[in-house]
């Protein structure tokens, strides 16, 4: 779910070639997921292999990642650890709408309405501990470091960008933001068109770039303002933040009151499972490591051609396609660079 902040946000429109470069974090679970949700067949099944294992975050990580190592961006992925348990109530609520579009799939499914089943089948997506563990492999293979992150993997993500050693966390969430990542990127995982949710309509989808001190400098807010903002709107940790408030009506009561707890005592009928001071705390003081390195090494092509082909059933050539393209970026890319340039930590 994520904090959604609406259009409060000030975002600009940014080409991926501006990237060029720039060493991102991404939210793994984040991008997976968006990869599992949208690479379907006609019927709303996953991309499997012969031995009916899903590869469709597989597939999503080496062609989208391909493109963006081309483009000469430096990607970390960052993955998710044990949830905080203020997250508990989220995490049901999730499970209980993937069990929900499950029913809604398969009914659509024998009535023969494939548009409505691909459509609910976009929500059914679970991410297994193995294809975690496959998705790390394919990374090193292809060079990509990865961070195992305690807990939130945003949060860690968000980490490393305040210490500068990335320059932005890409996510789709505005989490990132509520933890301090001085950058957010959106939609870096995402391409072409996408179909708005419940509607017969589809958008184009571009990057786009959001700037923390922009947002506190439009808003008028300190970063702890940005979290009540937060706060009072829902966040995973009080998915339904308070009844009735909006993020312009939260923008309104944090610019009057300046803090969660002296806007709440002007409403009624606001209850929070979580004390607001716990939340606040969790984006503030996150559980986060300085345990990594981040080393970007070149593509062991063989071995990405041996365990996608070889394993899970790809095509070699456009899988030797991709990484070839890859390949003769990062040799590019070396002749700009010094190897003192790719090691960061």
């Amino acid at each position: 779910m994520g904090v959604d902040l609406g259009d409060l946000l000030p975002r600009t429109r940014i080409s991926l070639e501006e990237l060029s470069t720039k060493s991102i974090a991404v939210d793994a679970y984040n991008a997976l997921y968006q990869f599992l949700a949208v690479i379907r067949g006609t019927r709303g099944e996953p991309l499997m292999d012969r031995q009916r294992r899903v590869t469709s975050h597989l597939s999503g990580l080496l062609y989208r990642n391909a493109n963006l190592m081309e483009l000469g961006i430096r990607l970390v992925y960052v993955f998710d650890g044990t949830a905080p348990a203020e997250k508990e109530i989220e995490i049901r609520r999730r499970m209980r709408v993937k069990e929900e579009a499950v029913v809604k799939y398969e009914e659509a499914l024998k009535q023969g309405d494939l548009k409505a089943a691909r459509t609910y089948a976009q929500a059914t997506s679970r991410l297994r501990d193995d294809m975690v563990s496959d998705s790390k492999r394919l990374l090193t293979l292809m060079g990509i470091p990865w961070i195992q992150a305690p807990s939130e993997g945003e949060a860690q993500a968000s980490h490393l960008a305040v210490k500068g050693d990335v320059w932005a966390v890409a996510s789709q969430d505005h989490d990132a933001l509520l933890f301090g990542a001085p950058r957010l990127v959106r939609n870096l995982t995402l391409s072409g068109r996408r179909k708005l949710p419940g509607r017969d309509l589809y958008v184009e989808v571009y990057p786009e770039f959001i700037s923390l001190d922009d947002i506190l400098g439009k808003l008028s807010l300190t970063r702890e303002q940005l979290i009540a903002l937060g706060i009072l709107v829902g966040t995973d940790y009080n998915p339904n933040g308070v009844k009735g408030i909006g993020p312009k009506s939260a923008l309104k009561l944090i610019r009057e009151h300046g803090s969660v707890e002296a806007a709440l005592r002007r409403l009624k009928e606001a209850h929070f499972p979580i004390s607001p001071e716990r939340i606040r705390r969790i984006f503030l003081q996150p559980n986060v490591t300085d345990n990594y390195r981040l080393y970007w090494r070149p593509a062991d092509v063989e071995g990405v051609v041996s365990f996608l082909c070889g394993e899970r059933d790809f095509s070699e050539a456009r899988v030797r396609k991709a990484m070839e393209a890859v390949a003769k970026a990062l040799a590019e890319s070396e002749k700009k660079r010094t190897l003192t340039e790719w090691f960061v930590r």
